[in-house]
């Protein structure tokens, strides 16, 4: 008798560990029981319209919204934060994030330097980024991670995309006025390999530091150079100004060809038609290249209360829909799990279609060639520009066996 009640109660007691056991493994699926999404970018300086500040906040919510505000019953937290251009404020946030608020996933990154710095950090604790401010070619490259995704662009697309039309049309020698970061760097030196490749030559360059007001010293430098094209290796307020003040010098009027490598359409509104006419940009996508984009950006404007439909925003919106749809297969937000779902996924949305992730963490995506309009053919507030040609992603990004990733070679 003693022998069977002991038994009845080991068995018991089995059971109850059993049912302990899969109740926490089902509640380790998703830490803090919740899937939690930072949305680290640049609020408040030269970045914050058009690729990170409200506009990019609101991008990032209106996917978790379109997405159902849950998985499996875990609802899904937006939280953003200014990293204001600083690399060591960005990396301290998302420790923080990481360590103590439970952030699964970190997105925007604008600035390279911030992107570098924070997709290391988090990597080393195998929490997934997405990269779809940040430019440089070196997340994918020298600096690739595990868990580090490159969403939308980066510095290699941009100068295959606008250098080839420009030196095949002529423009064959090239002064840059560069961003003195990782990404200006990077988008030269990119560009110019681009150039030389197709025959041209560069016969300068300046670094100006971000946050440029007065570009006249470096407006001045192009101009005796000599140079037929004069290139602006740098993105955001700081290409606004250096464009605006190259008109100021009469850059145009005097024979030189001003280019663009990183433009969106914010910049393009902020300097006027009048200005930028004719000026070519490389791009991920433009809200009227189809109906599904144009549909997404009438959404958009309604739900981010008229912020610029960028393309920067469009891939913030894919990103985390992607991202989601991963945590939905793999049923956790575990790191390992979601990374390789992602891996294994292909994007088909108004963003990218036919894409995937390369095993460095490119996304491999169609980007566009366009030129701005005339003022006499713009139709509306946003119509600034018109697709002119595609590169498809084989064209634009190196083959993975040409890259320098240390995980894939």
């Amino acid at each position: 008798m003693f022998k069977k009640i002991r038994q009845t109660a080991l068995l018991c007691s089995a059971a109850a560990l059993a049912t302990a056991t899969l109740s926490a493994h089902a509640a380790d699926q998703f830490s803090d029981d919740k899937i939690k999404i930072g949305v680290l970018g640049d609020m408040s300086g030269v970045y914050a319209t058009g690729y990170s500040g409200p506009g990019g906040v609101a991008a990032v919510k209106m996917a978790v919204e379109d997405f159902g505000g849950e998985i499996d019953g875990h609802p899904i937290e937006v939280v953003s934060a200014d990293h204001q251009n600083k690399a060591d404020r960005a990396s301290s946030t998302a420790r923080r994030w990481i360590d103590e608020d439970h952030v699964d996933v970190i997105v925007d990154l604008t600035n390279s330097a911030v992107g570098l710095a924070v997709q290391q950090l988090a990597s080393n604790k195998g929490v997934i980024t997405l990269n779809t401010g940040s430019a440089t070619a070196e997340l994918t490259n020298d600096a690739c991670t595990k868990y580090g995704i490159h969403y939308g662009y980066d510095t290699h697309g941009l100068a295959v995309g606008t250098a080839t039309g420009i030196v095949e049309n002529g423009g064959d020698s090239w002064f840059f006025i560069t961003a003195d970061y990782a990404f200006g760097h990077s988008l030269q030196a990119n560009t110019t390999e681009v150039v030389e490749e197709l025959g041209g030559s560069v016969l300068g360059g300046v670094a100006a530091p971000l946050g440029t007001n007065d570009f006249a010293s470096y407006l001045i430098q192009a101009q005796n150079s000599g140079a037929e094209v004069v290139a602006l290796a740098n993105a955001g307020q700081d290409a606004v100004n250096s464009a605006k003040q190259a008109g100021s010098y009469g850059i145009v009027a005097g024979g030189q060809q001003l280019v663009g490598l990183l433009f969106l359409l914010s910049n393009i509104q902020s300097l006027g038609l009048k200005t930028a006419q004719g000026l070519q940009f490389t791009a991920s996508w433009y809200w009227n290249q189809d109906a599904e984009s144009r549909e997404w950006t009438q959404r958009y404007l309604d739900y981010s209360d008229g912020a610029a439909p960028t393309s920067i925003h469009a891939a913030m919106y894919s990103a985390i829909t992607s991202y989601l749809q991963a945590v939905a297969a793999a049923g956790t937000d575990d790191g390992d799990a979601v990374r390789e779902e992602l891996g294994n996924m292909e994007i088909n949305d108004f963003f990218a279609k036919g894409a995937y992730i390369r095993e460095d963490g490119l996304l491999m995506n169609t980007l566009h060639l366009l030129k701005v309009k005339k003022p006499d053919e713009s139709e509306g507030k946003w119509d600034l520009a018109e697709v002119v040609g595609d590169i498809p992603a084989e064209d634009a990004y190196p083959a993975l066996a040409d890259t320098t990733c240390p995980r894939v070679q």
